[in-house]
């Protein structure tokens, strides 16, 4: 089979269309239109359909797609690690991250590494969706809460803890808590709250207490909820890294210091631990360094109903 009609055909389904992955190509169209139609010959399937509104995979060209894709990436993946052991390191890497997480944890990482080495290209999607990391090309992700997909190596971080804090107008204006059950009088930014409430389980000197809490905000993404918060919207939950520069200049005061909810594990992961680009390997090691892994090796998450 030829490779590079291959390489080709994966163009083409990526870029959903002729002439989309003709330009990205640098080919006319025509040219890749006869090599997709070459491996179809060569194949003896149809891999497309082609109409004038759009372009659709067959099953065939579903099954070869996969497949093949995958293919070439560790084809791509081995080529850069040779290309790596003579020189600098050179080359993109992809990971991906929570919005917080990678604003607060990833991003210093990243840009000191970048400017040790001026080769690599980092490219970073924030995102709350769970990616599949091996058809969108991802090296590295981010990942807290419990892991579903057991095909990924996973390296195991240190959780962050959830912390209580209020501006410090709001306290002014609303009075400070003094036990868990005043949380329940209290206006609070809720993080995806159902109907506007929430169940906070916090752990103190007396063990594990919980209490009902409502506010008029919720929201999905944890910097959002730590802006109202500084906005004096109301007591907020909150990861403790996204709050240490805002505690120095007291615009965020501790609320129930001797309380907290233990948060979720973090993980480091990437679809293998064959072919790791020397680069990505790199990136992979000062992220561990930084962000405090423990010393054991990689792991397979185990297999989980809950994300």
């Amino acid at each position: 089979m030829d490779l590079n009609r291959a390489s080709i055909f994966l163009r083409v389904v990526d870029r959903q269309g002729f002439t989309a992955a003709a330009r990205s190509l640098g080919l006319p169209k025509s040219s890749v239109s006869r090599a997709v139609a070459l491996l179809e010959d060569e194949l003896g399937v149809r891999l497309l359909q082609r109409s004038t509104r759009r372009l659709r995979l067959t099953e065939a060209g579903e099954a070869f797609y996969e497949r093949a894709s995958r293919g070439m990436a560790e084809l791509d993946q081995a080529a850069a690690a040779v290309t790596e052991m003579q020189g600098a390191l050179r080359g993109p890497i992809r990971i991906t991250a929570p919005v917080d997480i990678g604003v607060w944890l990833l991003q210093p990482v990243i840009s000191r590494f970048v400017q040790e080495h001026p080769g690599v290209q980092v490219d970073v999607a924030l995102t709350p969706r769970l990616v599949d990391m091996v058809h969108e090309g991802f090296d590295l992700a981010l990942r807290a809460g419990r892991l579903r997909d057991t095909s990924l190596v996973a390296r195991n971080l240190p959780a962050w803890n959830m912390e209580l804090y209020a501006s410090q107008d709001y306290l002014r204006r609303r009075g400070t808590p003094h036990k868990v059950a005043d949380l329940a009088k209290h206006e609070c930014v809720l993080f995806r709250p159902v109907r506007g409430t929430t169940t906070w389980v916090l752990s103190g000197p007396k063990g594990d207490e919980s209490v009902e809490v409502s506010g008029q905000i919720g929201a999905d993404d944890f910097v959002f909820l730590r802006g109202a918060v500084l906005s004096g919207a109301g007591i907020g939950l909150l990861p403790s890294f996204l709050c240490r520069t805002e505690r120095k200049p007291g615009r965020l005061v501790r609320v129930l210091p001797s309380h907290v909810r233990h948060g979720d594990p973090l993980h480091l992961v990437y679809p293998s631990a064959r072919l790791v680009p020397r680069r990505v390997a790199a990136l992979r090691d000062a992220l561990l360094e930084v962000l405090g892994a423990p010393a054991a090796g990689p792991s397979r998450p185990r297999p989980s109903g809950k994300g």
